[in-house]
Formats: structure tokens, C-alpha cells, sequence
């Protein structure tokens, strides 16, 4: 099982700007966030990558994506009918191949060598089933994410076999419906904003459209999945930041600039600046 082919959403109303936002990369350089998810993709060995965008939006995001706009190819979502939908518009694409799956909106930042892609491929093609990034998440966080339950796979660490999947559930229903033996009180393990899927899931997102539901969401294909093929989550060793959240561009920004070459001036220039607060 090769994970040779990448699918980026970038059709969502805020996904259409956030993109094109700039932020400096760990390596120093100036990037737009969509590049800076490219590069993520094309360092863990990705070949061709489909970009899932707004009618009339692919001009701007080719430049945002600049010098990788060859590699890229464009899909659009012609009506905003769901992130389930906006997956299923790669279908062609994706063909019959496994695929990785990000969001245009979330930024990465690895705790280890391998980037974050890297080890959910990794991960993917030792198991040879669809596997997503999770993260252990506090409580008060779940209105933002979707969030899996499970148990550690045949007791080895950071990867557990996925039993439910709820998509932004509340205090009630994850405790309910997704304790994880062995996470922190208060704790769940969250979609990290990343996947491996196999193509067994365009199928059950193709069947909710023939349904006629009004808005395809991908966490209840992902819940059916796990019912008709092994699914695994994978506790990815790194962090993910939602652009999308209060202040969550300058969290990433500095998440970038503490993880890069330059983090001792970036350390001195905060503490300057909280020591000018307290005075």
C-alpha cells in the first residue's frame, strides 16, 4: 500500500483566504500557509497532488502555491455542500489508490525528524488500511473537532483501533461514546486534520449523495468505515494548528518561528516584549 497521491480542501468560505495568508516558515523563509501544507505533503514523498477549491479560485491559489503550482492538480466544488462532499469531488483523482487527506487551514509542526505526513504514511502502509491523525485533546476543545473512540491496537503505543467516530461531540456524548483506556482524565483523541483513506470511502460518501442528504460531512463516512474495514488512529508526535481559531494565525506563527533555526532571537524578542508588559 503506497500513499503516492494527496487531496487538500481549500473550498470552505474561510478556506479561501486563509491559504494565502503569510507566515515564515521553520526554515526562515517567507511562505503563504497553502505552500508551507504543500511542502508538508511533498516532503513526506507525496507525487501528485489535488487541490479541492471554490469556482474561480484557482488563479489566486496557484500563486499561493508558487513554485509548486506544476505539481498541482484543481478541482472545484461546485456548491458548498459539506467537507464530505468537497473529499468526494477528488473522486477521479483519487482513483482506486489510497489517499492522504489535509485541510488547507491547519499548519503542522513535528516533534521528530519524520514531518507529521510522514509518519501517518508511515503508519498507513506498514498497516495497509486507512488510518488518521489524532491528538489527545482537552475537553473543552471538543466543540472544534471531530473525535474518535478505540483501544490501543494489540497493546502497542500511539496507534488504537478505531471504534466511533462523533463529529464535534459534546461532554455528554464523548464520555458516553469515546473514553480511550489509558489518555489523561478529560482527554480525547481528535482529528488532527490528516488522514490516510482507502478508497472504500468514496464509496460510502458516494451512497450518502445518492441518499439526497442535504450536507455530506466526512465524520459520519469515516464512523462507516470503521464498521466495514479495519481503521486505525494514530497519535501523531507533533502539533497541529487550526488557523481558522482566535489568534490561531500568530499561535502558528510562533510555533513555526520556536521550531526554526532562529528560536533564540524569537525567545529574546518575546521575553523583551513581556517584560515591556509588566513595566
Amino acid at each position: 500500500m503506497a500513499i503516492r497521491k494527496a487531496v487538500i480542501t481549500a473550498a470552505g468560505q474561510n478556506q479561501r483566504s486563509l491559504p494565502l495568508q503569510s507566515l515564515v516558515d521553520c526554515d526562515g523563509v517567507r511562505k503563504s500557509a497553502l505552500r508551507i501544507v504543500i511542502e508538508e505533503v511533498v516532503h513526506a514523498g507525496v507525487e501528485e497532488i489535488c487541490l479541492v477549491i471554490h469556482p474561480g479560485d484557482d488563479a489566486k491559489l496557484a500563486e499561493a502555491a508558487d513554485p509548486h503550482a506544476g505539481r498541482i492538480r484543481f478541482v472545484e466544488q461546485r456548491e458548498p455542500l459539506g467537507y464530505g462532499h468537497a473529499v468526494f469531488c477528488s473522486r477521479d483523482f483519487a482513483g482506486e489508490e489510497p489517499f492522504l487527506l489535509l485541510v488547507s487551514d491547519h499548519l503542522y509542526v513535528s516533534r521528530q525528524p519524520k514531518n507529521c505526513a510522514r509518519q501517518l504514511i508511515d503508519a498507513a502502509e506498514a498497516e495497509s488500511c486507512s488510518v488518521s491523525a489524532v491528538q489527545a485533546t482537552r475537553e473543552s476543545k471538543l466543540p472544534y473537532f471531530g473525535a474518535v473512540g478505540g483501544r490501543l491496537d494489540q497493546g502497542r503505543q500511539h496507534i488504537f483501533l478505531i471504534e466511533n467516530v462523533i463529529e464535534k461531540p459534546t461532554p455528554t456524548e464523548a464520555e458516553q461514546h469515546l473514553i480511550v483506556p489509558g489518555l489523561r482524565a478529560g482527554h480525547y483523541l481528535c482529528f488532527f486534520g490528516m488522514h490516510v483513506l482507502s478508497p472504500k470511502i468514496m464509496e460510502i460518501l458516494e451512497s450518502e449523495i445518492r441518499r439526497g442528504t442535504s450536507r455530506i460531512q466526512l465524520s459520519p463516512a469515516l464512523a462507516e468505515l470503521a464498521g466495514k474495514e479495519r481503521y486505525l488512529a494514530l497519535e501523531v508526535q507533533g502539533q497541529r494548528y487550526d488557523l481558522d481559531a482566535k489568534y490561531g494565525l500568530l499561535i502558528a506563527q510562533l510555533a513555526l518561528a520556536l521550531a526554526g533555526n532562529e528560536r533564540e532571537e524569537v525567545l529574546a524578542q518575546l521575553v523583551e516584549l513581556l517584560a515591556q508588559r509588566v513595566t
